[in-house]
Formats: structure tokens, sequence, C-alpha cells
């Protein structure tokens, strides 16, 4: 419950929640492959309950209707939620250090990646949509940092400020993560003893991040998650890697 209400809030102040409760639910005795889709679930009415507070900003992005970005990336999630329950537990043991390791540069570059990429490149709408399902894919399959991600390659169509792509991107980022827990449920692979404690910390967690968030300077919390980031990405490497 500790480390949902630690994920929850981490989620309501700059993402990276997974970082916690993915190890969390390894540590408690779960497979890491059933951890992965159990914080999956854990975690998912913050982000459901975020998409609609930000419901009003919904709109397309660049010359690409929301409405085929969401098919794309439920498609995608789809794809990624059935990849990881396909992908055997020793080998996700392997792929998941790297899977922390893009999500934390991903954290690290934040802001920047986006007019870095657009100084370099150009995206089309139509291409942008296979770009999107190929980040529903990665959603549905692990998800850290997925949202950044997204913001970064819809920034290559255009430069409109962060702060107008929170909408579609939350409700996109739900949407992978939606596919995917119903397929998890479906499929037997959450561990729901663990879960439904964690979901109840991570609920009051997001309650909580959001009274701090409006205290702390964006900055702090952000070199918090990227130091924190950075620790766990290392200690699974060390764990995939030292017997080996």
């Amino acid at each position: 419950m500790a480390a949902g209400l630690v994920a929850g809030t981490m989620n309501a102040l700059a993402g990276g929640g997974s970082f916690i409760s993915l190890p969390a639910l390894i540590a408690a005795g779960v497979p890491s492959v059933q951890a992965n889709a159990s914080s999956t679930v854990a975690l998912f009415p913050g982000g459901a309950a975020s998409a609609w507070t930000y419901r009003d900003g919904l709109g397309p992005v660049g010359a690409a209707s929301l409405r085929a970005l969401l098919v794309a990336t439920l498609l995608g999630g789809a794809v990624g939620a059935v990849l990881l329950l396909s992908t055997p537990t020793r080998a996700f043991d392997l792929a998941l250090p790297w899977l922390l390791l893009l999500a934390s540069v991903t954290l690290a570059a934040g802001p920047r990646l986006g007019p870095w990429l657009r100084r370099r490149c150009e995206l089309r709408p139509s291409t942008l949509l296979g770009v999107q399902v190929l980040l529903g894919v990665y959603g549905g399959y692990f998800g850290g940092a997925v949202g950044i991600m997204m913001v970064a390659a819809w920034s290559l169509l255009e430069g409109r400020e962060l702060k107008t792509l929170n909408a579609p991107r939350t409700l996109l980022v739900t949407a992978a993560n939606t596919i995917a827990v119903i397929i998890f449920i479906v499929a037997r692979a959450v561990y729901w003893r663990q879960t439904l404690i964690m979901l109840i910390g991570a609920i009051a967690g997001g309650c909580l991040g959001a009274r701090i968030g409006r205290r702390i300077p964006p900055h702090l919390t952000r070199r918090g998650t990227l130091i924190l980031a950075v620790g766990i990405t290392v200690l699974f490497f060390a764990r995939a890697y030292q017997a080996r």
C-alpha cells in the first residue's frame, strides 16, 4: 500500500510511478510478467481520473484526428498486452532493465526531446498513425514514460505548447492501459490481493500528489523522479545480469 501511495503521488506530480509499483510487486513475490500486468491495473484508476479531468481540452493533434489516434493506440495497446503475456518470465527479466533504461532516458530528455527532434526531421500525419500504433504497443507491453514519448512524436507535426497536449496525451495513455487492463484481467494475469492493496494506496497518492504539486517546484519533482528511476534501473540490471 505504501508503494501504491508513492507511485500514485509520483504519477500525479511528474510520472514514473511504475518505477515504484513494479519493483514492489516483484519484491512481494509476484513473477515479473504478472507484476507488470498487476502494476498496470493498480495504477489505472488514477490515470483514468486524470483523463476525465482533462476532457475539456481534447482535440486533434495537428492534422491527425483524435479518433484515428485513439484507434491506433487501442490496436497497439492490445498487441503490446498480448506480447507481454506471451513473453517468458526469464526473457522479460532480461528485457526489463533495458525498458527501464529507455524510460529513464526519456524522462531525462523531457521537454527538450520534442524540439530537438523537430529540428532534425518532420513527421507526416499519416506516418504519425503508424508511430502511434508502435507507442500503443509499448504502452500495452510496459508503458514507462510513454506519455512523454507521445508528446515528443507529436511535436514533429507542430510546435504547440506542451500544456495543450496534456489532454490528448492523458486520454491516449489511458486508452492503451484500458485495453491492456481488460486483456490482463481476462487472461487472469493479475495478482488481485497485492493489486487491490496497491490500488487503494495509488488512489490516495493521486490525491496527495495533486496537493503537493501546488507547492513543490516542478523541477524538484522531476529531479527526484530521475534519481529514483536511475537507481532502480541500475538495481534491475544487477538483478538480471549479475548471476550471468
